[in-house]
Formats: C-alpha cells, sequence, structure tokens
C-alpha cells in the first residue's frame, strides 16, 4: 500500500499496490502495522456500507466528539463520489482547512479520516456504494455535523443537491466556539495545548 499525504494532517490517500497475473490481480488493501506506522488507527470497531441510489445524492458533515473519537477508512466499490473532509482539531496544523477529492471504484485509491475531522460526500454516479471502516461504534449524543453549505468552508460540490436526508439539511453552520471547546479535551491533543490559546 501506499501513503499519499493530503493537505490535513493526517489524513491520507491509501493506493493498492497490486501483484497482477494472467487471473487478474491481488492487493492488500489494510494492514494494521502499516496504518500505525503512519501514525494512523489501524484496528477498527465496525464496518458498514453506505448506498446512495441517485446520482447527486449529499451526505455530511459529521463527526463524533470525545470520548468518542472516530478515524474512518472509506472506499468506493462501486460508482463514484467526491469526498470532503474538514479539520476541527484546534492544535491541528491544518485547522479548519477542507480537502476535497474524487473517489471511484475503478481508481480503487480510499481515503483515512482522522477523529475530529468532519466528513461529507456527494455521489457523482448512480448506485455509488461505500465501504466505511471506523474506529469506534456510533454514539447518540456524541455525533455533531455541521452544514454542508457552510459559508465558512466555500466547499465547492460539483453537482446540484439531488437528494440530501432531513437531518443533514437541519444542520447549521458550525459554531466555532462550541466545537473547539467539545473537541480540546480529546486524549490526542499535545499536553501542551490550550485552548484559550487559539
Amino acid at each position: 500500500m501506499i501513503f499519499h499525504e493530503t493537505s490535513i494532517a493526517g489524513a491520507f490517500l491509501i493506493e493498492p499496490e497490486p501483484h497482477r497475473d494472467d487471473r487478474g490481480f491481488f492487493a492488500r488493501v489494510h494492514d494494521e502495522a502499516a496504518f500505525e506506522e503512519h501514525g494512523c488507527v489501524g484496528r477498527f470497531a465496525q464496518s458498514s456500507l453506505s448506498f446512495s441510489a441517485r446520482r447527486g445524492t449529499l451526505r455530511g458533515m459529521h463527526w463524533q466528539i470525545p470520548p468518542m473519537g472516530e478515524a474512518k477508512y472509506i472506499r468506493v466499490i462501486n460508482g463514484a463520489i467526491q469526498d470532503v473532509i474538514v479539520d476541527l482539531r484546534p492544535w491541528s496544523t491544518s485547522y479548519l482547512q477542507h480537502f476535497s477529492v474524487k473517489l471511484s471504484a475503478e481508481e480503487r485509491v480510499a481515503i483515512y479520516v482522522p477523529p475530529y475531522v468532519a466528513h461529507g460526500n456527494q455521489a457523482l454516479t448512480d448506485n455509488a456504494e461505500m465501504l466505511y471502516n471506523i474506529s469506534s461504534v456510533f454514539a447518540p449524543g456524541y455525533d455533531r455535523g455541521f452544514a454542508y453549505n457552510d459559508p465558512q468552508f466555500g466547499i465547492h460540490w460539483p453537482l446540484e443537491v439531488a437528494v440530501i436526508s432531513e437531518r443533514d439539511l437541519g444542520w447549521t453552520p458550525l459554531d466555532l466556539a462550541r466545537s473547539a471547546s467539545e473537541i480540546a479535551p480529546a486524549p490526542e491533543a499535545p499536553s501542551s495545548f490550550r485552548l484559550e490559546d487559539h
């Protein structure tokens, strides 16, 4: 596997290295030790499928607060999506920056999203399907979200929104002060970090 750094600290695009022969190919898509060598969570508690039947379907933006922060390792297994992440960690060098990338089943590149980095995506094709590996289980009461069109981030979604859940449509722009105060106690925060300095 090849780990490609993104503009978000600790987030990677992960490319398989296929071993090819006359039958096709065989490739690792997860290796706990390799993930940990790159500072990633290497063990996942849950795997889930996400299926969007209609092109333009939008999901996001989502994350969980401490102590239920979750890393996500996401791979498209049918069709294509535009994947977007936003760094909400006040101690991060990429705090409040966003990264956007097209992922497809054809190219087989996956994305690793660290804890406390918000995530969303838009289906670029009909019948887009994703496999999520998640480091902690969904925890009602610890889940958070903000509006997909929050002007603070200027995220460009490539298609008109065709389908979105009532829940996602109801999210408001991110309250930066509240978000920072909720995330700052995370165990991943440097011991020298003080919220009042940021």
